[in-house]
C-alpha cells in the first residue's frame, strides 16, 4: 500500500507505534470518546461506543479519572489486522497526518470547586489528593490547509487506573498517562512541532 505525505510518496508499510487507550473530546451536546491509534505516519482517533451518560463523561472530564470501571480497554493487538485506511475513511473517526500538525500542547488544570460537587470535593479532602486534569491541544493544517484543532481530556479506563490505584497516588497515576501519551506523539511527530 501507498501512503502520500507532504514529503512525498512512502512505499513502506505505515508501522502501527503506540495507543492511547481512552481520550474524551468535549463537544457541547455530548463528549465523544476515543481510542488514538498513533502510527509512523498519522494518529487515527478511533470514535469508541457511548457508554456513558453525558452526565457521566463530563464528570470523567472535570476529574480525570474514570467513574465506571466495567469497559476493558482494546489493545494495539485488537488492532492488528484493522486496516488503517478504512479507519481513517469512516466519518466518525478523525485522521491527522503527523505532517501536518503545527503544535501539541499538554495542559494540567484543576476544577473549581461547585456546590453540586460536594461529595467529591469531600473525597479529595478526605484521601489528602487534588484532582489534576490533563489535556492536550493539537493544532493542523486539515485538507484544505487550513488550521484547525482538536482538544482531548486525558482520562484513562477504570481497567487501567484501578490496579495502579493500589501503589500509587491519583496524581501519579493521572500523570503517567498524559506523560506516556506525549512520548508517543514526540517520538512520531516531525521535529517542526512545536510542544508546550
Amino acid at each position: 500500500m501507498m501512503y502520500e505525505a507532504a514529503e512525498g510518496p512512502y512505499t513502506a508499510p505505515e508501522r502501527k507505534v503506540g495507543l492511547v487507550h481512552r481520550v474524551i473530546v468535549p463537544d457541547k451536546d455530548y463528549p465523544k470518546e476515543f481510542a488514538i491509534l498513533v502510527t509512523d505516519r498519522r494518529s487515527i482517533f478511533i470514535r469508541q461506543k457511548k457508554t456513558r451518560s453525558s452526565f457521566v463523561l463530563r464528570g470523567e472530564m472535570r476529574y480525570g479519572t474514570a467513574m465506571v470501571t466495567d469497559v476493558q480497554p482494546k489493545t494495539l493487538e485488537d488492532y492488528e489486522q484493522t486496516n488503517l485506511e478504512s479507519l481513517a475513511a469512516d466519518a466518525s473517526n478523525i485522521a491527522v497526518a503527523h505532517s501536518a500538525v503545527i503544535s501539541l500542547v499538554m495542559s494540567k488544570g484543576e476544577p473549581e470547586f461547585r456546590l453540586r460537587d460536594f461529595f467529591i470535593w469531600l473525597t479529595m479532602r478526605r484521601q489528602g489528593h487534588k484532582f489534576h486534569v490533563y489535556d492536550f491541544e493539537m493544532n493542523y493544517r486539515d485538507n484544505t490547509n487550513l488550521e484547525t484543532g482538536i482538544r482531548f481530556f486525558m482520562v484513562p479506563l477504570g481497567a487501567y487506573f484501578k490496579p495502579r490505584r493500589e501503589t500509587q497516588t491519583r496524581q501519579a497515576i493521572l500523570r503517567d498517562y498524559a506523560v506516556d501519551a506525549l512520548q508517543i506523539f514526540r517520538g512520531v511527530l516531525p521535529t517542526t512541532v512545536m510542544f508546550s
